[in-house]
């Protein structure tokens, strides 16, 4: 039996309510004993491994996000985490969507709550298993969105598309000379 690291490592996500702190990742002990709890047998010497994957995913979720939270520059206080929580039993309306067309679900579904001036606004995240390239030990999609609950939702993921369009034909625009 190997000993599990009960060593927190302190996130980037700012934590709403810590003035200034951040969220704190649960060590591998922690990690392991809450899948235990959820009825999965993990392998203690994978769960450094196991940890070091789900903060990079957190890191990566949370970034994300914030390329959403940039349609709203009007706000100028620091983005915060709220809460966050895994619904794995309850795929998102896309999920299933893309499920009816034939395609994987995702291996897991989050909500996260972000204070933005003072207001929550909630995002799915939807996470899926990528291809496997050479050289990467772990590939996957994350698929993060505001939750379609709210009109700046809705507006968001009907902006964003069109704003990712119009930077990609304007990278392709040849440059003119100037007169």
């Amino acid at each position: 039996r190997r000993a599990r690291s009960r060593g927190r490592v302190a996130s980037t996500l700012p934590q709403a309510g810590a003035e200034g702190g951040h969220w704190v990742y649960p060590s591998a002990q922690m990690f392991y004993n809450a899948m235990r709890r959820k009825g999965f047998e993990p392998q203690e010497e994978d769960m450094r491994t196991v940890v070091a994957i789900h903060n990079t995913v957190n890191e990566r979720t949370w970034r994300e996000i914030m390329r959403w939270e940039q349609l709203h520059s009007e706000c100028t206080e620091e983005r915060k985490l709220v809460r966050f929580g895994g619904k794995p039993d309850e795929p998102s309306l896309k999920a299933r969507l893309y499920g009816a067309l034939g395609y994987k679900p995702p291996f897991d579904r989050h909500d996260w709550v972000v204070s933005r001036c003072g207001a929550e606004v909630r995002y799915l995240i939807d996470s899926y298993n990528g291809a496997p390239s050479t050289g990467k030990a772990v590939a996957m999609h994350i698929d993060a969105r505001p939750a379609a609950d709210a009109v700046s939702g809705v507006l968001d993921r009907l902006r964003m598309p069109l704003l990712r369009l119009w930077h990609a034909g304007a990278e392709r625009e040849p440059s003119r000379p100037k007169a």
